[in-house]
């Protein structure tokens, strides 16, 4: 890939870059780190300005993940609404009001950390979207985490070369792991913390529901003694 970057111009390489990270921040699987680390090898050679690359690669990722936000808040409801049709146990209003809870409060930290995570760099703008996370939130992760993701990625691809994709292509396969434990023991404490307020708001309904028929028939007892008389 670096060979073919070569023999292309500056501004195509940049269009390439921005479109293919863009398009893979949308929610569609395309190399787009791969492709960045080649853009950022073939800056050390002279070949691309790594100021703009780093540029264009962070406005490809922002403008992406928000495309991606907008698709997800515009169709994922019905998306969810058949799955929870089909899978009632996975999609159905309690799994989807849990990871709304999770996305709510730990969404910010998974849409900026998501940006280094293979897996997550694809899911995190649509994600978002459809669990309904405010946009000005998302919009402020989506920023930093694009500006910091290609940043590191173009620098150090400039610095070390062909190395430096061996080295986020190991780290993402960890970050991946170690993020997959982490939103499994997320969800597990969401889970738990969303039972206890259920079995909570049905002891209050069942104690409200006995209060309102003592009431009923403390006041329904002076009308029968009026009615002997």
């Amino acid at each position: 890939m670096i060979e073919w970057l070569d023999t292309i111009p500056p501004g195509v390489i940049y269009l390439v870059v921005g479109l293919i990270i863009g398009l893979e921040s949308v929610g569609i699987p395309l190399p787009g780190e791969i492709m960045l680390v080649s853009a950022g090898v073939a800056a050390s050679q002279g070949v691309a300005n790594p100021v703009v690359l780093g540029i264009v690669a962070a406005s490809g990722a922002i403008i992406g993940d928000s495309v991606g936000y907008a698709v997800g808040k515009r169709y994922g409801r019905t998306l969810l609404g058949w799955l929870g049709r089909k899978l009632p146990k996975h999609f159905g209003p309690k799994p989807v009001r849990q990871a709304e809870r999770a996305f709510d409060r730990y969404g910010a930290w998974a849409v900026f950390g998501g940006r280094f995570v293979a897996l997550l760099r694809i899911l995190a703008g649509p994600l978002a979207g459809i669990l309904g996370m405010p946009y000005r939130k998302f919009l402020i992760a989506n920023a930093t985490g694009g500006i910091a993701w290609a940043g590191t990625v173009t620098t150090l691809a400039y610095i070390f070369g062909v190395v430096a994709g061996q080295w986020f292509h190991r780290f993402s396969w960890v970050a991946l792991l170690v993020t997959v434990v982490i939103g499994w023991l997320i969800v597990h404490v969401v889970r738990r913390r969303a039972e206890k307020d259920d079995e909570e708001e049905l002891e209050e309904t069942e104690v409200s529901g006995e209060a309102d028929e003592s009431a009923k028939a403390e006041g329904a007892e002076p009308e029968t003694d009026a009615s002997v008389r």
